[in-house]
């Protein structure tokens, strides 16, 4: 399966910024290697955001800050690459212009490629390793630059940001959990928890065209691996997630706070997506919490060695037959 952002720390926030997040933006930091290649990139502000006008993969604005989307109007084969291919037409952009040429993955551009899909760098290949430090935001104001008289944008702006914000869905970023969304689209509410997953045991990443690129990846590996030790809410692999999931909903411990209600997980880019819905009028401070202690019984249900009994593995079964995956 693929998992685009496989090698970040903070693969299941990208994920996430990348399907269920309307409106978030975070700051970029390059990679030593890219930066010791490319100085001239050394002074670029750079931002990650969630969507921009048109969905259009990147800008750069006119004082030459550089904005990059994870979400855009037609993708390619692999998100990390389409992203990186963005972030590199910007660099080399001038002040002013939009990125709109197709994406980089695109099955058409891999096909002329000798190298084909493997050969294109990936973001993880081009970031700072560090988490990203994530902004949800209310609605698009941070499309349009603050301008030094303070008037506003002229009318044919403000009416399109105004329809932009309409369909804004109202989203929040837990801080007891990482990865975790609280969002309340028109009388429903729910949260979404983007699990972390281990990579995969015994498969390696692409294989890159380059050896530099190829370190990268090991080295992307190798990082994802150590955190996957480090922090035990990170699962093996998706068997052992969704029995983990099952022992939890076996013993009526699968909750985020009285009234919310498991109603089932799905797939994107390659992680398992748990959703509850909401009690009516739950406010995302009140899943705080109930939150927190559920990632504290998820530990260690993950940590149960002990095989699945019949109950277990029917409500397991109930859990897969529930599933969907986005494309």
């Amino acid at each position: 399966m693929l998992r685009p952002f496989l090698g970040r720390r903070d693969e299941p926030d990208l994920v996430a910024l990348r399907e269920l997040v309307p409106s978030a933006t975070a700051p970029l930091i390059l990679a030593a290697d890219h930066l010791a290649k490319h100085p001239e990139h050394a002074d670029r502000r750079i931002t990650l955001c969630t969507m921009l006008p048109q969905a259009a993969p990147a800008l750069v604005r006119e004082d030459g800050e550089i904005l990059v989307a994870m979400q855009i109007a037609l993708p390619g084969l692999d998100a990390s690459r389409d992203i990186a291919g963005a972030l590199l037409a910007a660099l080399d952009a001038e002040p002013g212009n939009v990125m709109d040429a197709p994406a980089a993955s695109s099955p058409r551009l891999v096909e002329q490629r000798p190298d084909g899909l493997a050969g294109l760098p990936r973001l993880t290949d081009l970031l700072d390793p560090a988490p990203l430090e994530i902004t949800v935001h209310h609605g698009f104001g941070w499309w349009l630059p603050s301008s030094d008289d303070g008037s506003g944008p002229n009318p044919e702006v403000a009416a399109m940001l105004e329809r932009a914000n309409a369909t804004v869905v109202p989203t929040v970023r837990l801080s007891a959990v990482p990865a975790a969304y609280w969002c309340h689209p028109s009388d429903r509410w729910h949260l979404r928890w983007a699990l972390p997953l281990a990579p995969p045991t015994g498969t390696a990443m692409d294989a890159p065209a380059t050896d530099s690129a190829d370190a990268a990846a090991d080295h992307a590996a190798d990082h994802a691996a150590d955190h996957a030790a480090d922090h035990d809410d990170v699962a093996r692999s998706e068997e052992a997630l969704l029995d983990a999931l099952a022992r939890l909903a076996a013993a009526e411990r699968l909750t985020v706070g009285p009234g919310s209600r498991f109603v089932g997980f799905f797939r994107a880019d390659g992680l398992a997506v748990p959703v509850w819905d909401l009690a009516a009028d739950t406010e995302a401070e009140r899943c705080e919490e109930p939150a927190a202690a559920l990632r504290l019984a998820y530990r260690a249900a993950l940590a149960d060695p002990t095989p699945l009994n019949a109950q277990e593995r029917r409500v397991r079964a109930g859990l897969v037959g529930r599933s969907l995956t986005l494309r």
